[in-house]
């Protein structure tokens, strides 16, 4: 178990390395044996004031990210993958709260990777995001 600490704490000083990740606040929990991603709220992360609600573009970014990560876990890499390409889905709007991600990831192989992504705020069942991409990896 020490391990998968170890390895959390790597996933999250990664995140300290990556400026975009940082200034939005992103951070990698365990749970389960697998990595979790975790959005605190904070104000600047709100797209409409008016709702209030998470602006999609942080949404994305918080999405592709933890693809990165998890990619980078599941390889126990220190090469980061690179994107070749990125689709995503709002299903509904994010409110001001915290955001959660799982990925899974779906085929890899020697040279790419398919990730599915999910992010959720109060309850997993309803997520706000779905997102596919297709990875480089080094």
């Amino acid at each position: 178990m020490a391990e998968g600490i170890a390895c959390f704490d790597s996933l999250n000083k990664a995140l300290d390395q990556i400026p975009y990740a940082k200034l939005l606040g992103i951070q990698a929990i365990e749970k389960n044996g697998q990595p979790e991603f975790y959005l605190p709220f904070v104000e600047h992360n709100i797209g409409n004031v008016l709702l209030p609600a998470i602006h999609g573009g942080v949404i994305g970014g918080f999405l592709e990210n933890a693809a990165v990560l998890h990619l980078m876990w599941a390889q126990e890499s220190d090469g980061i993958p690179r994107v070749i390409d990125f689709s995503i889905d709002y299903l509904r709007s994010a409110k001001a709260l915290d955001l959660h991600a799982r990925c899974e990831i779906v085929r890899q192989g020697k040279r790419v990777a398919n990730v599915l992504m999910t992010a959720w705020q109060e309850d997993e069942s309803k997520p706000v995001a779905t997102a596919r991409a297709h990875f480089l990896l080094s």
